[in-house]
């Protein structure tokens, strides 16, 4: 009897050290391939073009204007922040401030602007998605859309979609102006250059491929943010408890695939002379 327990707590140990990795896998492609079947029915339904234009129009003021005043909250002081660490670096090493304005323009039009306007989305507009689709979830409204003989992907993500995928590159844009003109006050505030020098070293250096470097990154973390906050929303399950841990998730994923996706796409536009 005692071998037969010791075999079966071994067996069990077993189950436990080598079986946890074996379904965190069988989770995590269980997950891509779900994700990927309603990426791919999206886009579907965007190329019929059968769009719900009050819908989708809606949802573009939601992620746009909307969002704009913490985005350019955070870009405003992002400038500013960079504008005194360079001036203050620069004038330690050089002992006066040089390059304060290409610094920090090349700063954020090509990482900083296009990467914490994406988690910024991610954290308003993301969690929102998720937190909206996963309550019609749990409540079954989504499979009340069926029985109407209404799709939820059609109704539901396909504006969400078209939001986050034409109105973030816009609040990249936006995002980074601000953030150059915030650290421009800085700049001739606290280190006594004039606006026509700073515009200049901002200017002078950057020509459209800088500018595109971003703005072309920020497409895709729109895809990112759409694509795992509407999947986490359509399966959400667990009620109220379940909600809130799918959106927790869904912020989570967002934002860590966000920034490791941000590696490849550098290298891969850097490779391609976009820089």
């Amino acid at each position: 009897m005692n071998k037969a327990r010791t075999l079966v707590k071994f067996i069990q140990f077993l189950d436990v050290t080598f079986g946890a990795p074996k379904r965190l896998l069988l989770y995590v492609f269980d997950g891509v391939g779900s994700a990927a079947a309603m990426t791919f029915e999206t886009f579907k339904w965007i190329a019929k073009g059968d769009i719900n234009p009050k819908n989708t129009i809606s949802q573009m003021v939601e992620v746009g204007w909307s969002s704009f005043p913490i985005v350019a909250l955070t870009s405003f002081f992002t400038g500013m922040v960079l504008a005194l660490q360079v001036g203050s670096a620069t004038s330690n090493l050089f002992n006066e401030p040089v390059y304060v304005g290409t610094v920090t323009g090349f700063s954020l039009v090509m990482e900083l602007g296009p990467i914490l306007t994406a988690i910024v989305i991610t954290g308003r507009v993301g969690a929102a998605i998720t937190a909206e689709l996963g309550t019609m979830k749990v409540t079954e409204q989504i499979d009340a859309l069926y029985v109407l003989g209404t799709n939820p992907v059609k109704y539901l993500a396909v504006p969400r979609f078209l939001a986050c995928f034409f109105m973030l590159p816009l609040l990249t844009a936006a995002s980074n102006i601000i953030g150059i003109y915030g650290g421009m006050i800085v700049t001739v505030n606290s280190w006594e250059v004039t606006p026509d020098m700073y515009w200049t070293e901002v200017l002078d250096f950057m020509i459209v491929r800088t500018f595109l470097h971003g703005f072309i990154k920020s497409f895709f973390y729109a895809l990112i943010i759409a694509i795992v906050s509407c999947h986490k929303g359509f399966n959400t399950s667990g009620g109220a408890e379940g909600v809130g841990k799918a959106t927790t998730n869904s912020v989570m994923v967002s934002i860590v695939l966000i920034l490791v996706s941000d590696y490849f796409l550098t290298a891969f536009l850097v490779a391609l002379n976009i820089k």
